[in-house]
């Protein structure tokens, strides 16, 4: 799971009937810089993506979402999704890693 804040939405004229309840979500990638308050900005630096959203997830939002194989394991069969929505987060706690390791 990875961390993002949904920064748009996205509308489609046709779509497969599986996706039928949820919508689609544009997330920018919470990295160090967002996770700490150092970058405030609602973008970071790191390319956003489109994942299918079935929570409810609004503009401004923060959420967990997956990637790849495992974003499709909601589904009784395969479809061509490569992201999903898997958590709202209402507070998190970030640490980042020292160099002591």
């Amino acid at each position: 799971m990875k961390p993002g804040k949904v920064i748009g939405t996205v509308t489609l004229g046709v779509r497969d009937p599986a996706f039928r309840g949820g919508r689609w979500v544009v997330i920018s990638p919470m990295g160090e810089e967002q996770l700490t308050g150092k970058n405030r900005s609602d973008v970071s630096s790191a390319w956003s993506l489109v994942a299918y959203d079935d929570l409810g997830a609004g503009v401004g939002d923060e959420v967990l979402y997956v990637e790849g194989a495992e974003a499709m394991q909601p589904f009784d069969r395969p479809i061509p999704l490569d992201a999903i929505t898997v958590a709202l987060l209402d507070t998190y706690s970030f640490t980042p890693p020292s160099g002591d390791a």
